[in-house]
């Protein structure tokens, strides 16, 4: 089992829960005591409402990552209080991209509870990824 791990007085990470096979891109339990915050599903729109990358999963990746940043921070919240992220994607084959776009902003020692949803489509056909946030602020 691995052992649990702290960021400050942030949330718990439990890596790899005994006879739980060992996951590299995500925590498999996160606890935490605190204000939640939900974040919904963010698409790749800049603050116009215009499309960033079309057909780019890594520039639509940066930009759901930025507005996850930005409506994190308009509830008091950072990455580092995200517990869970749930992504939403037309094509495993993004999931690199999303990878390297959450890096920017989750180092891979605090990574977050996670689930990746192939779907057959989000609200318009041009947006490849969505990605949704849980966080907990301590209290």
């Amino acid at each position: 089992m691995s052992e649990p791990t702290r960021a400050g007085r942030g949330p718990i990470r439990i890596p790899a829960p005994a006879g739980v096979f060992p996951a590299a891109q995500y925590t498999h339990v996160v606890t935490a005591t605190g204000r939640l915050v939900a974040v919904s599903g963010q698409l790749p729109l800049d603050e116009d409402g215009e499309l960033v990358g079309p057909g780019d999963p890594a520039a639509q990746a940066r930009q759901v990552f930025a507005n996850l940043r930005r409506c994190l921070a308009a509830a008091g919240a950072r990455f580092e209080d995200v517990v869970k992220l749930t992504y939403f994607v037309t094509d495993m084959a993004h999931m690199p991209a999303i990878r390297a776009a959450r890096a920017a902003h989750i180092p891979d020692d605090r990574l977050p509870a996670s689930s990746a949803v192939r779907v057959a489509g989000l609200v318009a056909p041009e947006f490849l990824l969505e990605v949704e946030a849980l966080a907990v602020v301590a209290a």
